[in-house]
């Protein structure tokens, strides 16, 4: 009885969204592979509501090259237009670095435009969002973001003025600054020597490599590079997954959307501390990658960006069968069930080792309990008299 109850308990709909699950995070660490040059893959991503500046800044454009973690700071306008950012994008970047060719960003609708599409698609850049409500999917972005906050604030308290004078320098700082998943600094892993500053004047020397060995030696540090990045990474997704639990999903399932109660429940319908923690269900139209799925939404939710990660599914166990209208649930001042029986439709002796018990097979206009059942024929009798007028023999049934 008690594996029945759990059964029927698993497959309620109004318990699968109302419920709070005390489980380890669904998904395992999916990692982008390495990249094999400079620049060819980077992470982007905005802060956005500084206090604005005298040049009128309130917002700064992090872009991050992903194999080097070198990195640019880039002072723009929150109402800047796409044709002014895409200029900013291809003097900064595309002039210095060449054209990546792949991007990592989040949902921002500067980067999910039209314009911004069409203007990856002619340079040969794959533009790569993040899953809604994931933003570890950009992490690398979202970790130097940490950084340059906390590097801004310290610039603030110590020299005062306004943030965009400190921003060079900042950005100096951070790219030679040193990074323990390289094992180096931004700039060197970058330009295959140490940066000449005031606190290193004796470390960078006179010497001087051309030919054949600058090619070696800038070679080789790639190499190294690509080495430690990817020790470090096993040492993270090790570290991760023991917090984890695997889960993947097929195309075709059901599955209930997680509601994240600090993106704002009103777009999902019901809304405040009692909201339901799951919508749904909604069916898997695509498998992105095992910790990636499309989902099919309605139309209140197609505001919504459709691929979400395995962290925020739960597998919808709901029977349809099960759900029971509230409006042909009938009660009686006692809070019973009011059923009537609809006809006789068939009747048998149940023999016992000393009695003969007979019995009827019931058909009942009631939805809280089986179409058909065998009841005993003298209590029918008793409680139903006008049943037994006429009897409809129906095997089949």
């Amino acid at each position: 009885m008690k594996k029945d109850v759990a059964t029927y308990v698993g497959k309620c709909l109004t318990c699968a969204k109302v419920k709070a699950e005390h489980q380890k995070p669904s998904g395992l660490v999916e990692q982008p592979e390495i990249p094999q040059w400079k620049w060819e893959q980077i992470a982007m991503d905005l802060i956005t509501k500084l206090h604005r500046t005298s040049s009128g800044y309130d917002s700064i454009w992090v872009i991050i090259d992903g194999l080097t973690k070198f990195a640019h700071f880039l002072p723009i306008r929150k109402n800047n237009k796409l044709e002014k950012l895409a200029r900013l994008y291809v003097d900064e970047i595309v002039v210095r670095h060449s054209v990546p060719l792949s991007s990592i960003s989040d949902q921002d609708r500067r980067f999910t435009s039209r314009f911004w599409q069409s203007l990856q698609q002619p340079l040969g850049t794959s533009v790569n969002l993040s899953t809604a409500y994931h933003p570890q999917t950009d992490g690398q972005s979202e970790r130097t973001i940490q950084t340059l906050e906390d590097m801004m604030r310290t610039c603030i308290l110590d020299f005062g003025g306004s943030w965009d004078k400190h921003l060079p320098l900042i950005e100096f700082s951070y790219n030679n600054s040193y990074h323990s998943s390289i094992g180096c600094a931004s700039f060197e892993a970058l330009y295959g020597r140490k940066c000449r500053s005031p606190i290193c004047w004796t470390e960078v020397g006179d010497n001087k490599i051309i030919g054949p060995e600058l090619i070696q030696v800038t070679t080789d540090k790639i190499a190294q590079i690509q080495q430690r990045l990817q020790a470090t990474r096993s040492c993270q997704k090790s570290y991760a997954d023991k917090r984890r639990k695997p889960l993947e999903f097929q195309v075709g399932d059901r599955v209930m959307l997680k509601v994240s109660l600090w993106k704002g429940v009103v777009r999902f319908g019901a809304k405040g501390k009692l909201a339901p923690r799951y919508v749904g269900p909604f069916e898997i139209t695509q498998r992105i990658d095992p910790v990636a799925y499309r989902l099919k939404l309605p139309d209140e939710l197609s505001g919504l960006h459709d691929v979400f990660h395995v962290s925020n599914l739960k597998r919808c166990l709901a029977d349809e069968s099960l759900i029971i209208p509230l409006e042909e649930i009938q009660v009686d001042d006692q809070l019973h069930f009011i059923e009537e029986p609809v006809a006789i439709m068939d009747r048998e002796v149940k023999r016992l080792k000393r009695s003969r018990i007979p019995i009827v097979k019931v058909r009942w206009n009631s939805k809280c309990r089986p179409e058909f059942t065998w009841e005993h024929e003298d209590h029918m009798k008793t409680k139903y008299p006008h049943l037994f007028e006429e009897v409809v023999p129906d095997n089949d049934a």
